[in-house]
């Protein structure tokens, strides 16, 4: 029996230790009147509650980019996410006076999960979906990445030990996944990358199946075609990135 109650003891000592590392969230909920003419508005995000510097830098990322899909005028000071869900409002009720037999409710709905943790990096994928008029909507996915030592976002270029060189491996594993020939045009099956040239999305973070790179509509294709991912396994990646992940 005491050797039971020992192992059990150090098992749960054992899986206290492994998630030790990670910060504490709740869920935040945001949505806009439910009428017939409102625009529809809903936000779902976790909230860091740890109280220090990174949980400020994770939650002020948030808010930031939720005020960057949602402000309607550019020259108002949006300062909350509230602040942004009136300035869309705002926006569609001044749209509607103009042309009110042929305005389409707007909707926006945002949500954001973490899908990466350790004891240095933290990262959130949010999704964004809005409709202002015309023929379709925008959707779009955002990658952030945090450092835990620092207390700061991270920009891509800081993920790499070896830019290039991670260019080149990405490269070389996009036209493998896209059924692009080695030698010749990036572009040469339909894709639309600038000047011909493969570039690094603008999005990349790491996730629990690797490095991640998402290319959003518009990015390097059509929005027909939809967003493209590619996921390189962190085996791969290893030698190129300055943070290495157990894989």
């Amino acid at each position: 029996m005491k050797k039971a109650v020992f192992v059990l003891s150090a098992l749960i000592a054992f899986i206290s230790c492994q998630e030790s590392h990670k910060l504490t969230f709740e869920p935040l909920e945001f949505s806009g009147a439910d009428c017939s003419q409102c625009p529809k508005i809903k936000i779902q995000i976790p909230h860091a509650l740890n109280e220090d510097k990174l949980a400020t830098t994770i939650n002020t990322a948030l808010r930031e980019e939720i005020i960057y899909h949602l402000k309607f005028d550019e020259s108002s000071d949006v300062a909350t996410i509230e602040g942004a869900m009136d300035s869309f409002i705002k926006g569609f009720q001044e749209v509607q006076q103009t042309f009110a037999d042929e305005t389409l409710p707007w909707e926006a709905e945002i949500n954001a999960e973490i899908v990466f943790e350790d004891a240095h990096l933290l990262t959130i994928r949010l999704n964004s979906y809005t409709f202002t008029g015309g023929a379709h909507g925008n959707g779009s996915t955002t990658l952030l990445n945090f450092d835990k030592n620092s207390n700061q976002e991270l920009e891509n270029h800081e993920l790499f030990s070896d830019l290039e060189g991670f260019e080149k491996l990405a490269e070389a594993r996009f036209r493998e996944q896209e059924s692009i020939p080695k030698e010749g045009d990036i572009n040469q099956t339909g894709f639309m990358f600038e000047r011909n040239r493969f570039h690094l999305a603008e999005n990349i973070a790491y996730t629990q199946q690797g490095l991640q790179m998402i290319y959003n509509q518009y990015e390097i294709a059509s929005y027909a075609d939809g967003p493209v991912t590619l996921t390189i396994p962190f085996k791969e990646a290893a030698p190129y990135l300055k943070h290495k992940v157990k894989s």
